[in-house]
């Protein structure tokens, strides 16, 4: 039988620490969630392997490297009000409950969402909201939100999230480039909305994304 605690703590210190991943509470709480809980029984031996992790109808965990450095990426504080946009299983949002005051899972997936629901609760967490509806979309009914943590592969960042970003706030993604996905940091102040990248990661392309909007970013 599989000692899960040792491979989560393998995982945390091969793969997330090395990929520049510092932030202690964000290790904490990688620590903490069984990320097995959020795979499908049948591949939960794939769970600490360092690759994304496929749940069927062409969606995927992203690899924990990936999801680690873009929650660190957007800075999460333990005041924000955060939407996680994609969040399948329910991986992501578990993490950012450790993190934040309180956090909004949506899949457009809802026997997706509903496995969310139940992953959350099963390690103990109550600071969570799951919903369903188009990713694209968001979730106007939360917002604004400080965070907004995009949990796969986008071709740009639609209109609809960018006006979710309380003034101040922030969003992370991985925009798709061909092949190359490219983490970036966008920063909402007052009309202005900006983006940087930070580094290159694979994610999987997120439903309702992958046709490019008329819009420039």
């Amino acid at each position: 039988m599989m000692d899960y605690s040792v491979l989560r703590k393998n995982m945390v210190e091969s793969q997330v620490r090395t990929n520049e991943v510092t932030d202690r509470k964000l290790l904490r709480a990688m620590l903490d969630v069984p990320r097995e809980q959020f795979v499908p029984e049948a591949q939960r031996a794939l769970a600490y392997n360092g690759e994304g992790v496929a749940l069927g109808g062409g969606r995927a965990l992203p690899p924990p490297m990936t999801t680690a450095r873009l929650i660190q990426l957007a800075a999460v504080n333990p005041i924000d009000h955060v939407l996680e946009v994609g969040c399948a299983t329910g991986y992501g949002t578990a993490l950012l409950a450790h993190l934040a005051a309180n956090v909004t899972g949506l899949d457009i997936d809802a026997a997706l969402a509903a496995s969310a629901k139940a992953n959350v609760a099963a390690v103990g967490l109550t600071n969570d909201d799951i919903e369903t509806g188009p990713l694209e979309a968001g979730w106007a009914k939360g917002a604004p939100y400080d965070v907004i943590v995009v949990s796969g592969a986008i071709a740009q960042v639609p209109e609809a999230l960018r006006a979710q970003v309380r003034d101040g706030g922030r969003l992370v993604a991985v925009i798709a480039e061909g092949a190359v996905g490219r983490a970036m940091l966008f920063e909402k102040q007052g009309a202005s909305f900006t983006g940087r990248f930070a580094f290159n990661a694979p994610a999987p392309m997120l439903p309702g994304f992958a046709r490019k909007p008329a819009f420039a970013l």
